[in-house]
């Protein structure tokens, strides 16, 4: 018990004892109500608690996916992308609708940038030093029904093997003329440098302006949207151009229209032409990017071909199909989901490949890790090796359908010289270009075609008696 010390007064006692009993009291009151402790106010509410965890785990999410497509694109230096629109469209055109969301979280193969300024500085040297171009090949000239020739199998096949004869004319489409304008064959012509090449056939995409340009680039490089009369019609219903102008031109890109009815009924071997004889259309181009119109471009093109072309030494750069490796794969895929709407065709193409010598990919194949791409995205420097490929590619195409990636590893394998291909990652692809769906409704006043019924197959694809009975057994791990 306390007790009053010699030098303390009454006074001073009675402040002692109310201390000890308030503070005797807090004790008390902790001893026997701990358990009911009182929490701040901000965490009574347990609406309020949800409703934090639910904002601070949202903010985290959305700092991580913007973050995350910097993951397979780095740059050594930083550079003032041009930052006002290309062009405003108008709302009813949708040009932004119905785009394809990607889930790849890693990277495997990040592809890094170097500095703007000297990229620019040296493509411009390799356009205006090297002996880059189409004047090392000798074309095949003449008069036919077919823009392509419509030569026979063993004709296609014969060319192949090109080897070092410069004086060897390649078949190489053109037996028609190309059916544009004169001022637009001058416009292609004048373009020296590289080139970025698009097709809309049948009204079939929206035109989407390229994103993440450098200051300079609309200065050096040159952007085409080749067109028909059906697209013509629907960028006139929505006023983005006026059919009475001698020429066309939406932001960046220079529209060509081209008249179709001379050309193949399908609109999709309409769109092959640009799509692989660029290096024809473009006679002066030292480089070139196709690009699918279901595709936004993301990085300028400048970058693009530096990395995945120039400092990689190749002669075409693509990436690499996100499932399929095999051929055969890519062609049952064709089959299953009527890409191409004669299966019949779809399978005498590919005994023709297997009886001709298609092999399975296997790693006897590397340095090419795939023989399957995905097209969509094609980068190519124009000399012997690539234009050699593309009018190979196109050959086998309007012999048989326009889905190139059936024919693709065909010709890569055959031919000679040989080709050097990057095939780069799916999720670089994902971070380079952004995917759109195709347009989901007829546009007024536009034509759309009636797609053709889907004719089946005489039997079973690939059944015991087939020529690729031993390309199956291969892929399946089954040949021995």
């Amino acid at each position: 018990m306390y007790k009053l010390k010699s030098n303390q007064t009454k006074g001073e006692e009675i402040h002692v004892k109310e201390f000890v009993s308030w503070l005797t009291s807090k004790v008390l009151y902790g001893m026997g109500k701990a358990a009911t402790f009182t929490a701040p106010l901000l965490f009574q509410s347990k609406l309020l608690c949800c409703s934090l965890l639910y904002l601070f785990t949202t903010l985290f999410v959305a700092l991580y996916h913007s973050l995350s497509p910097t993951k397979c694109l780095f740059r050594s230096s930083p550079f003032d992308p041009i930052q006002s629109p290309l062009f405003l469209y108008p709302p009813s055109y949708g040009e932004h609708k119905y785009s394809l969301p990607t889930y790849r979280s890693s990277c495997s193969s990040p592809v890094y940038f170097s500095d703007y300024w000297l990229v620019i500085k040296e493509i411009q040297d390799l356009c205006d030093n090297s002996t880059l171009g189409s004047g090392v090949l000798r074309y095949m000239q003449g008069k036919s029904n077919s823009f392509g020739g419509n030569f026979s199998t063993q004709k296609r096949f014969s060319y192949l093997d090109h080897g070092n004869n410069d004086n060897w004319e390649v078949p190489c489409g053109f037996f028609k003329r190309f059916p544009i304008s004169n001022s637009d064959w001058i416009a292609m012509e004048s373009c020296n440098g590289i080139v970025v090449v698009s097709a809309i056939f049948n009204d079939h995409d929206k035109i989407r302006q390229p994103r993440g340009l450098g200051s300079k680039t609309l200065g050096s490089v040159c952007f085409f949207m080749f067109i028909d009369e059906a697209t013509l019609k629907g960028l006139d219903y929505h006023q983005l151009i006026s059919r009475k102008s001698q020429e066309y031109k939406i932001g960046a890109w220079r529209i060509v229209k081209v008249s179709t009815k001379n050309m193949y009924e399908n609109p999709a071997m309409n769109g092959v032409i640009p799509k692989h004889l660029v290096h024809r259309l473009f006679p002066n181009s030292k480089f070139s990017i196709w690009i699918d119109a279901k595709l936004q471009l993301m990085v300028d093109p400048l970058l693009l071909i530096h990395a995945l072309v120039v400092k990689e030494n190749v002669d075409i750069a693509i990436s690499k199909h996100p499932y399929f490796v095999h051929t055969m794969e890519e062609a049952m895929a064709t089959a299953r989901w009527k890409k191409w709407w004669d299966i019949g065709a779809l399978q005498m193409q590919m005994e023709t490949y297997c009886e001709n010598g298609l092999q399975p990919w296997t790693p006897n194949k590397l340095p090419y890790p795939s023989d399957v791409p995905d097209t969509a995205l094609i980068l190519r420097k124009h000399g012997a090796s690539s234009n050699l490929f593309s009018c190979f590619l196109f050959n086998e195409l309007e012999a048989f359908n326009p889905r190139d990636q059936l024919a693709f590893a065909y010709v890569r394998d055959h031919m000679s010289p040989k080709l050097k291909l990057n095939m780069f990652e799916v999720e670089v692809f994902e971070q380079v270009a952004l995917e759109y769906r195709h347009n989901l409704k007829r546009v007024a006043n536009s034509i759309v075609s009636e797609g053709k019924r889907t004719k089946r197959a005489s039997h079973d694809l690939f059944v015991n008696g087939s020529k690729c009975h031993k390309y199956l057994l291969g892929m399946w791990g089954e040949s021995h």
